[in-house]
């Protein structure tokens, strides 16, 4: 696939805003990382682009059983391995040939190189949580090294 920009989102939570589909709206690929909370979330971001998704821990029902605890996305320049949750990667994402590994449920953006591999948390897009900040991030593959952009959605008018 000859993505350029990846936006990631992940927590949502059944609430879809419209700041984070406008923030999303030009990307190639759309990777949500789980707490999806309910599928027309899925079904908006696929009326942007392609969607490569994860069932996180409180996403349930039928709809969500169809959903993969992880998940594979492949573009020219990247291989992502999803999950929802960091603590429960089971593999080395490097000898497995990963190069970006995406994950949510601490609602926390984030973005860490370790072994050469580039973990990216998007943060929450759903509910406000505390003091969290609700963020998506998108991802340039035509810049290197690659680095997220964190986009603040409370910010965004």
């Amino acid at each position: 696939m000859g993505a350029r920009l990846i936006g990631l989102i992940s927590d949502t939570h059944g609430l879809m805003r419209e700041e984070a589909l406008r923030a999303l709206r030009e990307s190639d690929l759309i990777i949500h990382a789980g707490d999806v909370g309910k599928p027309e979330i899925l079904d908006a971001l696929k009326a942007l682009a392609p969607v490569v998704a994860v069932r996180g821990n409180i996403d349930q029902g039928d709809w969500a059983a169809a959903l993969p605890t992880t998940a594979v996305a492949e573009t020219e320049t990247a291989t992502f391995y999803v999950l929802h949750d960091l603590q429960q990667l089971e593999l080395e994402p490097k000898a497995a040939g990963f190069h970006v590994v995406v994950s949510g449920h601490t609602h926390k953006p984030n973005h860490i190189r370790r072994g050469g591999v580039l973990y990216v948390n998007p943060g929450s897009a759903g509910p406000r949580r505390f003091d969290l900040p609700v963020t998506i991030a998108r991802l340039d593959l035509r810049q290197r090294p690659w680095n997220p952009e964190f986009v603040d959605l409370s910010e965004r008018r």
